[in-house]
């Protein structure tokens, strides 16, 4: 995947991220950075590129609740 697509697809994502957290963009954003969501995310081999939007969004929240 191209870098300036992931990079809006991973924008996008931290978007919903806050929206449905009810938090500011920039605490998603740290959120974001430190999950095994993000790491997949840039490693193609992954493939969590070509997923939806929605489907990452819930794996991302579902590992948030894991490790709290």
């Amino acid at each position: 995947m191209r870098d300036n697509v992931l990079w809006r697809k991973q924008s996008r994502i931290i978007m919903l991220l806050a929206d449905t957290l009810k938090i500011s963009a920039e605490r998603a954003l740290d959120l974001y950075y430190g999950t095994k969501v993000y790491k997949q995310m840039t490693y193609p081999k992954y493939g969590l590129q070509l997923m939806s939007d929605d489907y990452i969004l819930e794996e991302l929240i579902n590992e948030l609740r894991e490790t709290q």
